[in-house]
C-alpha cells in the first residue's frame, strides 16, 4: 500500500547511511533519496520523492514534498573511503558489500554460431540523428558494420536512411516503404518512434522480415522486437555512481519522460541504494512524455546537469541520445563526473574534447541486438532470439573505456554476476 504525505524538504547538515541486503530471489530496496524534478524544471518550485522499503511485499512508503528551489541544495551523507577516493563535509556515507554468487550460477549465454549473410539485402532506418549520433544509432551501425565484418554481408547489399528533427509519422512510414520497394530484406527499425509505420508496412509486405528496436507492441508474425534489461545495465551504473560519489549525491538526466526512459532511472537508483542505501538521486527530465525534443537538446543538457552539479551532485547519468553532450559539457565546465549511455561514449570520436569526463558509460547493446538478428535471418532462427537482451546475454553492461572504474570492478562484477545468477531481481519501475 502506498501513503502520500506532503513535508518539508528536509534540509539538515548530514544524513547517516544504513545497511540493506536483498536475499536471493528479492527485489533490493529503496530506501535513498530521490529528487525527481519535473520535465524542463529548473526554477520556482521542486517536487521531492522519497521512497522506503517497508516489507518483504513490496510495500512502500512514498513520501512527496514540495519546496523552493532554494532548498535544493541538501546536505548529503559524506562518502567513505571504499572505493571513491576523496571526503566531503557531513555524515559518513556506509557501503554495502557487495554480493558473493557461486562462478557455476553466473555464467553468461553462449554465442551463437555465424550465419552465412551473403544473400541478405538489409536496410536499417534510424532514429534521429543517424549514423555519428555518438549514441543509440551508433550502436545500431556499429551492429550492422559487424555483420558485414564477421558474416559475410556485402556493404553494397544494405542500405541506411536515416529520420529528421519535425518530420511526421508518415515520413517514418514511408521510409520503411521505400525500403521494402527497394527488395531489402531483412529492414531493421531503430526506436520506439518508428512502431506505427513497422506495423503498416510489415502488412503491406508480409513476406518481408522487419525488426524493431525499444518496441514491443507490433505482434504481427513477421516483426521481431529488439528489446532490453536497461535497468540492469542502468542498476551497474548506479552501483558504480555510489562507490565514486564524494558526496553521497548523485544525478540522472534523462532526455524525455516516458516508460523507456523512466527504466533507465529506475535501475540506477536500485543500483546506487543497493551501494549506498542513503545515497540521494536527483533525477530531472528535459521533455515530458511525447515531446522528443529532449532527445536532440544539448542546451538544456547542459542547463539541467548544471543545475544538478551546483546543488550538490558530483555525477549525473546522462540518458538522453544527443542531449548527452551537453550533460558533458556542464560535468567539464563543473569539474565533476558524468555517465553515458548505449555506447561507450568515452571512446565517440566526437565527444573527444570532454571523454575525460565520462567516468564510464551504460551500454545498451543496440549493436548485439542488430548483430544477432541479422545472423538469425540468414539462419533461419529468428525464434531463437532472446525475448530480451539482458545482463546474461550480453544485450547491457557498462564499459572500462578510460580506466576511471577499473578499481571497482570488482565490485561490479560481483553485483553483475548476481543478477546474472537472479540473486538480485532489478525492476523497471520504481
Amino acid at each position: 500500500m502506498n501513503r502520500t504525505v506532503r513535508q518539508p524538504l528536509d534540509d539538515s547538515a548530514s544524513r547517516r547511511c544504513f545497511d540493506s541486503a536483498a536475499g536471493p530471489g528479492e527485489r533490493l530496496p529503496s530506501r535513498g533519496n530521490v529528487r525527481r524534478r519535473p520535465s524542463g524544471a529548473g526554477t520556482g518550485r521542486t517536487f521531492v520523492r522519497i521512497n522506503q522499503r517497508i516489507g518483504r511485499r513490496g510495500r512502500f512508503a512514498t513520501a512527496i514534498a514540495v519546496a523552493a528551489v532554494a532548498a535544493l541544495a541538501l546536505s548529503g551523507c559524506a562518502r567513505d573511503t571504499g572505493g571513491g577516493g576523496g571526503t566531503a563535509q557531513g555524515g559518513e556515507c556506509e557501503r554495502v558489500a557487495p554480493p558473493s554468487v557461486p562462478a557455476a550460477s553466473a555464467q553468461p549465454a553462449p554465442e551463437k554460431p555465424k550465419a552465412d549473410a551473403s544473400p541478405l539485402k538489409v536496410g536499417l532506418a534510424y532514429d534521429i540523428g543517424g549514423r555519428g549520433d555518438a549514441s543509440f544509432n551508433d550502436a545500431a551501425a556499429a551492429g550492422l558494420d559487424r555483420a558485414v565484418a564477421e558474416l559475410g554481408l556485402q556493404k553494397a547489399n544494405t542500405r541506411e536512411a536515416t529520420a529528421q528533427q519535425g518530420e511526421s509519422e508518415d515520413a517514418g512510414t514511408n521510409r520503411l516503404r521505400q525500403l521494402a520497394q527497394g527488395g531489402f530484406d531483412p529492414i531493421i527499425a531503430v526506436g520506439f518512434n518508428y512502431a506505427t509505420g513497422v506495423g503498416t508496412v510489415a502488412k503491406e509486405f508480409p513476406q518481408t522480415q522487419f525488426a524493431i528496436v525499444d518496441d514491443d507492441t507490433v505482434d504481427l508474425p513477421n516483426v521481431t522486437p529488439l528489446v532490453f534489461a536497461e535497468e540492469q545495465g542502468s542498476f551497474l551504473v548506479g552501483a558504480a555512481a555510489a562507490l565514486k560519489t564524494a558526496a553521497c549525491k548523485v544525478g540522472f538526466v534523462g532526455g524525455v519522460d516516458n516508460p523507456l526512459i523512466q527504466k533507465f532511472e529506475a535501475g540506477y537508483e536500485q543500483g546506487a541504494t543497493a551501494v549506498a542505501p542513503d545515497v540521494q538521486v536527483d533525477a530531472s527530465y528535459i521533455s515530458p512524455a511525447g515531446d522528443f525534443s529532449g532527445f536532440n537538446d544539448a542546451t538544456r543538457g547542459t542547463e539541467i546537469a548544471s543545475g544538478q552539479y551546483d546543488s550538490g551532485s558530483d555525477i549525473s547519468f546522462a540518458a538522453a541520445g544527443q542531449s548527452n553532450q551537453g550533460v558533458f559539457a556542464a560535468a567539464q565546465t563543473a569539474q565533476k563526473k558524468a555517465i553515458g549511455v548505449d555506447s561507450d561514449q568515452y571512446n565517440s570520436p566526437q565527444l573527444t574534447e570532454v571523454r575525460d569526463t565520462i567516468m564510464t558509460s551504460m551500454i545498451k547493446r543496440v549493436d548485439v541486438a542488430v548483430y544477432d538478428y541479422v545472423n538469425a535471418v540468414a539462419g533461419n532462427t529468428v525464434d531463437q532470439l532472446p525475448e530480451r537482451f539482458d545482463l546474461k546475454n550480453d544485450g547491457v553492461g557498462y564499459s572500462l573505456s578510460g580506466g576511471q572504474v577499473d578499481d571497482i570492478r570488482p565490485q561490479l562484477e560481483a553485483y553483475k554476476a548476481a543478477i546474472i545468477a537472479g540473486q538480485i531481481q532489478v525492476t523497471s519501475t520504481k
